[in-house]
C-alpha cells in the first residue's frame, strides 16, 4: 500500500478514531486496571499487567484477574503491607513471569513508592522529549534492590535497542488524556506528545506495510523513525495512532 501523506494522515486519523473507544477496553489488558478507581491502584496493578501483557490478549487477561485475586482486590494495598509470609505463599505464573518475578516486582514497587512514587520514578518534568532517557532511569530505578538477573528482561532498555513495548504501553495508559476513556491519564509530569508507539511485531508489521518504516527489525530506530511520521501527523497527541495500527492489524489485516 502507498499512501501520499494527506491521504495516510486521512487513514490513520479515522482509525484512530473507530478504535479508541470504550469498547476496546473489554478485550484488552487494560481492562485490568480499569476495574479500579484510586490512581494508585490504577498505576501500580497497571504496571504488572503491561509488564506481563505478551501472548493471547486472552491469557494475559485472566492472569490479570488470578493476579488481582491474590492481591485482594487492592493491589496498592497489598503492595505496600504484604508481609513476607504472603509473599513467599504468592502462587502466579504467566509464560516466563514467575513467583520469584512478582514477588521481586512488589518489593521493587514498594521502594519506589516509599522514596519517590511511580510517576516520578520516570524522571519527573525535568525529562521532557527525552524518552528513552526517561525509561533508562526508571529502570535503574526499578532494579536498585538486590535481585535475580532473570528480572531484568522483563524490563526493557531503550540503550539496548529494544523497543520497550510494554513500558511504553504503560505509559500511554497512564500519561494520555483525550476524554475517550480508554486511556486514564492520571500522570501530569510527562506529555502526552512525548509518548512513544508500543511497538511490537504487529503494530510493527502495519507499519510496514503502510510505508511508515522500511526497516525489519521492530527495534528503538525503527520506532525513533516510525514516530517521526506519527508526530508529523500529530504533534500533540502521536500515540493515538497506535488504535489504528493495532486496529487495522487486529482488525482487517488479519482478516484479509
Amino acid at each position: 500500500m502507498i499512501f501520499k501523506p494527506s491521504e495516510l494522515k486521512l487513514l490513520l486519523d479515522e482509525k484512530a478514531d473507530l478504535y479508541n473507544n470504550s469498547n476496546f477496553i473489554e478485550n484488552d489488558p487494560i481492562s485490568i486496571p480499569h476495574l479500579f478507581t484510586n490512581p494508585k491502584d490504577i498505576e501500580s496493578i497497571g504496571f504488572i499487567i503491561a509488564t506481563i501483557a505478551w501472548g493471547n490478549r486472552k491469557n494475559i487477561i485472566n492472569s490479570g484477574l488470578k493476579l488481582v485475586d491474590i492481591m485482594g482486590n487492592q493491589p496498592h494495598e497489598f503492595i505496600m503491607n504484604a508481609s513476607a509470609k504472603e509473599l513467599k505463599e504468592v502462587k502466579f505464573v504467566h509464560r516466563t513471569f514467575n513467583n520469584s518475578d512478582l514477588q521481586f516486582f512488589i518489593l521493587s514497587l514498594r521502594n519506589i513508592y516509599k522514596s519517590s512514587g511511580l510517576e516520578n520514578a520516570f524522571g519527573g518534568n525535568e525529562l521532557k522529549g527525552k524518552m528513552n532517557e526517561r525509561i533508562e532511569i526508571f529502570r535503574a530505578n526499578f532494579l536498585k534492590l538486590s535481585h535475580e538477573k532473570r528480572v531484568e528482561k522483563h524490563i526493557s532498555s531503550p540503550f539496548s535497542k529494544s523497543a520497550c513495548k510494554r513500558i511504553n504501553m504503560y505509559l500511554r495508559w497512564m500519561v494520555r488524556n483525550d476524554k475517550r476513556k480508554v486511556d486514564f491519564g492520571i500522570w501530569k509530569s510527562i506529555q502526552m506528545s512525548e509518548l512513544y508507539l508500543p511497538l511490537d511485531v504487529h503494530t510493527g508489521r502495519v507499519a510496514r506495510a503502510l510505508g511508515l518504516t522500511n526497516r525489519k527489525q521492530d527495534d528503538w530506530i525503527t520506532l525513533e523513525e516510525i514516530m517521526k511520521h506519527l508526530r508529523i501527523f500529530d504533534s500533540k497527541d502521536p500515540c493515538k495512532y497506535d488504535f489504528a495500527l493495532f486496529g487495522i492489524g487486529v482488525n482487517e489485516l488479519r482478516k484479509g
